[in-house]
């Protein structure tokens, strides 16, 4: 009957991962190529048919091999696993090699970008802190970590490159260092000298991760902050009464907790629902610090947030940040179902989001869209914004449709490509090819590069013709290959009801669900998708048990 029952969870584990890769797929080349979802289209509905049985049994073939492999056979007949290693020590001296080596391997692209990538919102938090009006609009941690710096360091040098400079520099220094911890957590767990240099080499050289590591974007701190509540978690469930004895491991927890929502709100969402989920996975063992750990840090987290923004006085967030989903539905009923609409109706949609703004509808990024959404009437009078989306709802679902997914599909269609800022001008370029990565030196800084073969090859894979021509190389640029690892690791731990290696990811999966919810799919949105992926490799086993990776 186990037996029985345990072949029955893998076939559906895998059957679940079949259709989701197969929709994703199908779908996403119909969006990236028609701008929108074909259900009419046989072919295409055939070939997801096809899809799913393939990527079914495949799957299920996968993971039987590996089964076997890990009861001492061979991997399809060739590969023998290697035996798995409980934790080992790892002295302090292995961490600071570690550390050295990728700050090394980062100086030469800072100083071929040199100042640093100053892009994405920087000159307009230097501005807040220069001009001392803030909003919560963007974080006010990170706008006073950043504005400080670099003011501080303008008027000890005059330059704002200097001031840029050493602000990149020294958020170097922590991205660094949590990926040093990262990696030598890992030579704790068993992986070997090739590995661990391996992992070295992809934290300090791969280009995607490089980019946020020298961004002043807030994007690169929440992420790396992501990354290292993933590792505490990781260490929690594998051996629980170890790591709550510890209180430097369960202060740096709530500490960690606490810094990752305050440089992106979002963060605090996927954080508050998480905690629920590991009650539930720890309510046999519920002991009061556990509860305290992981409640403190909503409380605190909210403290501090409104004591923030009551001492700077920051302006509330607008409305249109949270109903970007909504409103371009409306924006494309109104665009491509115009002639549906009633005077009435339309009246009502242009109330909410000027005219001029609904002319400038683009399906991939919403932001020329949602810039002037009307927050005053929307507050005085919310209930008619929503009765005509409910009402275009039924009259147009899978316009609905489209629209939330043309500003998502980017994340898990593993080809897509991110441009979605094609035709728009910036301080020193206009996107063309590419939008994968800002890549330019926002005012007042300016780039004078130290190493212009390095920043020609940054500038070719940010805003070049990099995409469209490498399409396979580009697939590990791209998140998609990402999530679809993830699925299929994630489906393979709940076939076998290894729930201990899936909870640790909570947060960073609902972080990724509510960028699904966003105006747009870039990069630096989900670069955690990166950098917890050397994670799976530590097995879904605690530490007591023998470790083997998945």
């Amino acid at each position: 009957m186990k037996i029985y029952k345990d072949a029955k969870r893998a076939w559906l584990m895998s059957g679940l991962f079949g259709i989701l890769a197969s929709v994703f797929l199908i779908f996403g080349y119909q969006l990236e190529s028609g701008d929108a979802i074909n259900l009419s289209d046989k072919n295409a509905l055939s070939i997801l048919v096809m899809f799913i049985l393939i990527f079914t049994i495949d799957t299920r073939y996968v993971w039987r091999n590996y089964d076997s492999a890990l009861n001492g056979g061979k991997l399809f007949g060739i590969i023998r696993l290697p035996e798995g290693k409980s934790i080992v020590d790892v002295s302090r001296k292995e961490f600071c090699i570690n550390y050295l080596s990728m700050i090394v391997l980062s100086i030469p692209v800072l100083l071929a970008e040199f100042p640093g990538f100053f892009v994405y919102d920087a000159r307009d938090e230097l501005n807040e802190v220069l001009t001392r009006s803030f909003t919560t609009h963007h974080p006010l941690l990170h706008v006073l970590l950043l504005g400080g710096t670099i003011a501080l360091f303008h008027k000890i040098s005059g330059s704002w490159n200097v001031g840029i400079f050493a602000y990149i520099f020294l958020q170097m220094l922590v991205i660094t260092a949590i990926f040093a911890y990262v990696v030598t957590y890992l030579q704790k767990r068993g992986i070997g000298r090739k590995s661990r240099v391996l992992w070295i080499i992809y934290y300090g050289a791969f280009p995607t991760i490089v980019m946020y590591t020298l961004c002043s974007t807030k994007d690169g701190l929440f992420s790396a902050l992501l990354l290292l509540l993933t590792v505490f978690l990781i260490q929690l469930v594998s051996d629980p009464e170890a790591f709550l004895s510890d209180r430097k491991k369960t202060v740096a927890f709530v500490l960690t907790a606490v810094l990752m929502p305050m440089f992106r709100h979002n963060g605090f969402y996927a954080y508050l629902v998480f905690v629920p989920f590991a009650l539930i996975y720890f309510r046999k063992s519920l002991k009061p610090v556990l509860v305290g750990m992981l409640t403190a840090p909503v409380v605190l987290y909210l403290l501090f947030s409104t004591v923030l923004s009551a001492a700077l006085s920051g302006e509330g967030t607008h409305h249109q940040e949270m109903l970007t989903v909504p409103i371009m539905q409306l924006a494309r009923v109104y665009s491509y179902d115009g002639d549906s609409l009633t005077d009435l109706e339309k009246e009502i949609i242009e109330a909410y989001i000027p005219k001029e703004n609904l002319s400038k509808y683009t399906p991939r990024v919403s932001d020329m869209v949602k810039v002037y959404f009307n927050n005053e009437l929307y507050e005085i009078n919310s209930k008619f914004f929503w009765k005509v989306w409910k009402d275009q709802l039924i009259k147009h679902p899978l316009t609905y449709v489209n629209a939330w997914l043309l500003t998502s599909y980017g994340y898990w269609y593993p080809p897509a490509i991110i441009n979605v800022y094609k035709g728009n001008t910036v301080y020193s370029f206009t996107y063309e090819d590419s939008s994968y990565f800002g890549y330019e030196v926002e005012p007042p800084g300016e780039r004078h590069s130290l190493i212009p073969a390095i920043d020609n090859l940054y500038r070719y894979l940010s805003i070049g013709t990099f995409q469209q021509d490498a399409p396979v190389l580009h697939l590990f640029f791209g998140p998609g290959l990402y999530v679809f690892i993830y699925m299929f690791v994630f489906a393979y731990r709940l076939y076998k009801k290894r729930f201990i290696g899936i909870l640790p990811f909570m947060p960073m999966i609902l972080t990724f669900c509510t960028v699904l919810l966003g105006p747009t799919y870039l990069i630096r949105y989900v670069l955690y998708l990166w950098l917890c992926i050397p994670l799976l490799l530590v097995t879904g086993k605690s530490t007591h048990e023998e470790s083997r990776a998945v």
